[in-house]
């Protein structure tokens, strides 16, 4: 009987074993998987980290939050310790006095100062690939190869779409989207001032100047200028971010728009990982 009773729960434990290896494991929530807490200049800054290696900073774009880079952190992690930050405001981090990409850069500067990170790759796309950079700018020290991805340095960068497309994203316009605001409301710790949030990003989108000609300039790094080519970013700006790089390269991929995080995903992460895995030593055009 007890060879009986032993062989049965045998027979239940693998069973149980290969039902769980054939059900498909929970996909990972990225943006809400009990990340931590930064406290920068009396604002709690949410970040998670995935994988090991090199860090890597991977900044999101404007009005979203580490949800909208999702897609590419699994194979960026199998490379680098990604290390993904919800910018103020955004996603699960408080909001700050105001939004600027200054601001940005020095909020991102902090974490790299609070994590005692002593060297790193940034990556950021749209506001994030601003924000890139201006880091790579203001952190020599410790920034040692950017990819800025549908970035603008001027909001005359934008094509008159992209333009009149910002023109749209009104205070009324977002309390019609329901869906946007209702799951804004469900993330950020302050919900209630979402329209602070949303005034202070139009005013960000409002300056002319996004990375001043002396920053990009002084930019001594290499750094890849990625973009589709049916970006909202007019082609001649990118190409004008490209030629002011002491260290600069340049990918425009084809049939892509602005959301190429998304829409491709997996070959943003190939070019990606070989820019940053690649050797810097024939970077230099001048």
């Amino acid at each position: 009987m007890k060879n009986i009773i032993y062989i049965s729960s045998l027979f239940l434990v693998l069973t149980c074993c290969q039902k769980a290896k054939d059900e498909p494991a929970e996909p990972i929530k990225y943006g809400s998987n009990n990340g931590k807490y930064l406290n920068i200049q009396e604002t709690k800054i949410y970040y998670e980290e995935y994988g090991e290696g090199t860090p890597l900073l991977l900044l999101h774009q404007g009005l979203g939050s580490i949800e909208n880079v999702g897609d590419i952190i699994p194979e960026l992690s199998k490379h680098f310790r990604v290390i993904a930050p919800d910018a103020p405001g955004h996603g699960r981090s408080e909001q700050a006095d105001s939004l600027s990409g200054a601001l940005l850069a020095d909020y991102c500067s902090a974490i790299i100062d609070q994590l005692k990170l002593d060297s790193l790759y940034v990556m950021g796309w749209s506001m994030g690939g601003n924000t890139a950079l201006l880091l790579a700018a203001n952190r020599p020290d410790k920034v040692k190869k950017v990819v800025s991805g549908g970035s603008n340095t001027k909001s005359s960068g934008l094509t008159q779409e992209g333009r009149d497309l910002l023109k749209e994203y009104t205070v009324e316009a977002v309390k019609e989207d329901e869906e946007w605001l209702k799951h804004y409301q469900s993330m950020n710790p302050q919900p209630d001032q979402w329209i602070r949030f949303w005034e202070d990003t139009q005013q960000m989108w409002a300056r002319e100047i996004k990375v001043p000609d002396e920053k990009l300039a002084g930019i001594d790094i290499p750094v890849l200028v990625i973009r589709g080519d049916r970006d909202m970013i007019r082609l001649e700006h990118s190409m004008d971010i490209f030629r002011a790089l002491k260290k600069g390269q340049l990918c425009i991929y084809p049939n892509t728009g602005h959301d190429m995080p998304e829409s491709k995903s997996e070959m943003l992460c190939k070019i990606a990982i070989d820019f940053f895995k690649g050797s810097s030593g024939k970077e230099a055009r001048h």
